[in-house]
């Protein structure tokens, strides 16, 4: 038996196989597009604490 993996998109949650899509985990070009615009104007975040911006000490740092 081939059993059909199908996972929902990320983006609109619609239904998609994993086999044969070249655009998984989305289900379009369209899906994947909108994720990486999103990241690209860093509408996504990972928690904690701000990086320090080049040329900026630390305190202690001389």
């Amino acid at each position: 038996m081939n059993a059909i993996t199908t996972i929902k998109c990320p983006q609109c949650r619609k239904e998609t196989t994993l086999a044969g899509n070249p655009y998984r985990p989305f289900c379009s070009q369209r899906c994947k597009m909108i994720d990486l615009g999103t990241w690209a104007d860093e509408g996504y975040r990972i928690p904690g604490e701000k990086a320090p911006e080049s040329g900026d000490e630390e305190p202690g740092d001389e």
